[in-house]
């Protein structure tokens, strides 16, 4: 978002350095609040992708659910994942009544973590599956972190596609696996851009607006940085799976159909 720009609000330095770290491996951006306040002042002012918030704070025992009311009151519609060691029943259905869209206790696995925050941003993209489908035959799995374009069938190639039905016409041709995928080896910050655009398929980010989410607490990151990622992009896979909107700045390219 990895890229997308996520918010951790956690007092315990130890449990915000694992976040921060295990998140980034996946290529998110994380900006850390150490309490509610500071947490809701960034919560307004950046437009994060997630917000990974601890129930209890420096300003009270249920300092994080108060914080996820006080957003949604305020209309900020970030989805919601709240971290607690208080996991009971009773606990999970307060924190979902308080705004949160999912609940994990702590202890957790990173690699639980790690899920629920892809699906978190499967949800609020309207996506139901880690794999996005992009211009030009490329494809990008977001668990796994790749991007790749399923190159033509060689001739004669497996026909399951048709339903199990092959036409007469094709039946006598010799069958072969499909060639190999092509991959392309992009920076984590490149697929988080590609990521960012192919997540809001018809939206154009501004060269600042993809600052703000991908580049987390860096200052003096100049705009023309992100014309040289696109161009990277581009290179690496396609010309097409990018578009430059006059003024404004760039958006995912269109798919086939939609021409």
């Amino acid at each position: 978002m990895k890229a997308m720009r996520l918010l951790i609000v956690e007092d315990d330095p130890h449990i915000a350095e694992l976040l921060q770290e295990g998140l980034s491996e996946d290529g998110y951006a994380c900006d850390v609040a150490t309490g509610a306040r500071q947490g809701a002042s960034l919560a307004r002012l950046f437009p994060y992708a997630l917000i990974l918030l601890d129930v209890m704070l420096p300003e009270g025992a249920d300092a994080g659910y108060e914080l996820g009311r006080e957003l949604r009151q305020g209309g900020v519609q970030t989805p919601i994942l709240y971290l607690s060691a208080r996991s009971n029943i009773e606990e999970r259905v307060t924190g979902l009544d308080a705004g949160g869209d999912d609940y994990l206790g702590k202890p957790f696995a990173l690699r639980e973590l790690r899920a629920r925050v892809r699906a978190l941003l499967r949800r609020s993209s309207g996506l139901a599956r880690n794999l996005l489908r992009l211009p030009g035959g490329w494809q990008m799995d977001l668990a796994g972190r790749t991007v790749w374009q399923q190159t033509e069938t060689q001739p004669g190639a497996d026909l399951g596609g048709l339903g199990g039905v092959i036409p007469e016409a094709l039946e006598a041709a010799p069958r072969q696996a499909a060639a190999p995928p092509v991959q392309a080896e992009l920076t984590r910050r490149e697929f988080g851009l590609l990521e960012l655009l192919a997540l809001h398929p018809g939206r154009a980010f501004s060269r600042q607006e993809i600052i703000e989410r991908l580049w987390s607490g860096e200052s003096g990151v100049e705009p023309k940085v992100i014309d040289v990622y696109v161009s990277t992009v581009r290179r690496k896979t396609a010309e097409e799976l990018i578009d430059t909107v006059r003024g404004l700045g760039y958006r995912l390219g269109k798919m086939a159909h939609e021409w």
